[in-house]
């Protein structure tokens, strides 16, 4: 019989990276896409690692079985951390990317590139039955832009420059983004830890 984990999220691109994680474990990957009936975990921590927990912990107890979810986000020096938790949703609850990178560039207005620094989080929890639930997390440090750059990715992509590769996160591939993102950081450690997990 195939062991489950699920992976809380919506998020295709998201589930193929898992799968090919936890193939060699034995593991069948499914998402919330597999499962419509399990609704949306309202996000009601303040800080990511809280959010990721409430999701992993109360589908795990819904299914019974492991399950992994990840919240992350874009934290700005300048805005004492905005907007944070509330990244997906910062300019108000119809979760649009291009109305959150406007309400960001507008409140950055007039403020100069050495205090325009800024980065991604992710944290990572695992949850399961008779198991304490565990997290791994991961960052990516660079500069809000004056205006967006690229067309890859997804969210604040367009306007977060990074100064080791020289490009906006939006221009880099999916290999490079991969290589150096928050969640590609957060997957590492979960990938080194995975036996202890499973």
């Amino acid at each position: 019989m195939a062991k489950n984990v699920i992976i809380a999220t919506k998020n295709r691109g998201k589930a193929k990276e898992f799968e090919l994680m936890f193939k060699p474990y034995g593991y069948e990957v499914q998402t919330l896409l597999d499962l419509p009936h399990i609704e949306d975990v309202e996000e009601t921590g303040v800080t990511f690692e809280e959010n990721a927990v409430l999701k992993a912990e109360t589908v795990a107890k819904e299914l019974d079985c492991l399950v992994i979810s990840d919240d992350s986000g874009l934290s700005i020096d300048a805005l004492d951390g905005r907007p944070g938790v509330y990244s997906a949703r910062y300019a108000g609850e119809a979760k649009s990317d291009e109305a959150n990178m406007e309400k960001v560039l507008s409140e950055l207005e007039g403020v100069d590139e050495a205090n325009r620094t800024a980065r991604f989080h992710c944290v990572l929890a695992i949850a399961g039955p008779g198991r304490k639930t565990e997290t791994v997390n991961g960052t990516c440090e660079g500069v809000i832009l004056e205006e967006k750059r690229g067309s890859n990715g997804f969210g604040y992509d367009p306007i977060f420059f990074v100064p080791s590769l020289g490009k906006a996160m939006a221009e880099l591939t999916p290999e490079e983004k991969r290589g150096i993102s928050h969640r590609g950081h957060a997957l590492d450690q979960l990938r080194e830890r995975l036996s202890d997990f499973v």
